[in-house]
């Protein structure tokens, strides 16, 4: 099946790169002293910057002299204006659709812009949300609950949010598993290797022609634990979600088999899942062909994660803390995968879809 059976998104301006310059390129670089005289000058603030972690952008937490505290983004120079604009324009879309769905929230500088163009990125500055990452702490099927219902208010606070720049082509999107061929070397273990790539080639000759049909928008496409905050005291209470910088126009099912890989508990696999959802279709419902797909697009995401960060932890040693921090999940995921088998998995979601 080619790209031309694809359902097409409000304006398409796909890329051929499967890999894309913002996977293939080193983070940028610039003087933090460059930053702090723009964030005085566009927007009146001032603090000490604290370096956060981040795969493409430059990300700080600015702290002010009152406490008041903001996330400050400076993106990669090889992002393209439509890109910012997309996801930028998500933001405020989201805010004013779902008030209450804890993102952050876009501090315009002082012109009323979305952001400030510097010769080495464009400056952000959002609000900064209070919590832990859900990965630091306590994991609970209540948790898991909730997880999926913030998700299906997000999916459904973006339903109706379009831009030029959604249909792009990024490799995290699952739908893309058969681009990731050229990554498959990069897995050092042979067994993996080969059931990866047995894998990716059953994904383009099933699992690809009956994604058409389903359901497509704009996704957020990576609520990993590291991108959920939880309150510390009550790890069930989520408290943010942020980066949205992997969203794409993409089927709805690839979205929830994101967020759902990161959600297996392995000593009881489809407990936490059915958890996960029976809270987001009790949001959003699901229909019967997403739900006998998400076994395979759990799948996808795994092997995803192990294909690129084995690929980019060899190609960039310095920030390989960062970028493998998901892969150990991944690899534990798939062995408890390996034992439930997809007929039994759907029936479970099949189950907890209705509530059973």
């Amino acid at each position: 099946m080619t790209d031309a059976a694809i359902p097409p998104a409000p304006v398409s301006t796909a890329t051929d790169d499967a890999l894309g310059a913002l996977l293939t390129l080193p983070k940028p670089e610039i003087a933090d002293a460059v930053i702090a005289a723009a964030l005085a000058e566009h927007w009146g603030l001032s603090g000490g910057m604290q370096p956060l972690a981040g795969e493409r952008d430059l990300n700080f937490c600015l702290t002010t002299a009152q406490g008041a505290k903001y996330l400050v983004k400076l993106t990669h120079p090889a992002e393209s204006l439509g890109m910012t604009e997309f996801q930028t324009g998500a933001l405020v879309h989201v805010a004013e659709r779902d008030p209450e769905l804890p993102v952050p929230r876009v501090i315009r500088p002082v012109d009323g812009a979305l952001w400030v163009a510097l010769p080495e990125g464009r400056l952000r500055v959002l609000s900064w949300l209070e919590g832990q990452p859900m990965s630091a702490g306590a994991r609970s099927d209540a948790q898991a609950r909730q997880s999926g219902v913030v998700l299906a208010r997000l999916t459904r606070a973006l339903a109706d949010y379009s831009h030029p720049a959604a249909d792009h082509v990024l490799l995290w999107d699952i739908r893309q598993t058969p681009r990731l061929v050229p990554l498959l070397p990069s897995i050092t273990d042979e067994a993996l290797r080969a059931g990866a790539g047995a894998f990716v080639a059953r994904f383009s000759a099933e699992i690809t022609p009956r994604l058409a049909a389903l359901p497509w928008q704009i996704c957020h496409s990576d609520l990993n634990p590291h991108n959920l905050l939880v309150d510390p005291a009550a790890p069930d209470r989520i408290t943010g979600l942020i980066d949205f910088g992997d969203m794409v126009y993409t089927p709805r099912i690839c979205d929830l088999g994101v967020a759902a890989a990161y959600q297996i508990d392995p000593a009881r696999p489809l407990e936490r899942l059915s958890a996960f959802v029976a809270g987001y279709a009790s949001v959003l419902p699901l229909t019967a062909p997403e739900l006998d797909l998400l076994f395979d697009m759990i799948t996808a995401r795994m092997i995803t994660t192990l294909s690129i960060t084995s690929w980019r932890a060899a190609r960039y040693p310095e920030n390989a803390p960062y970028i493998l921090r998901n892969a150990p999940a991944a690899r534990a995921g798939l062995e408890a995968f390996r034992a439930i088998g997809a007929d039994a998995a759907a029936r479970a979601f099949h189950l907890a879809a209705k509530g059973a």
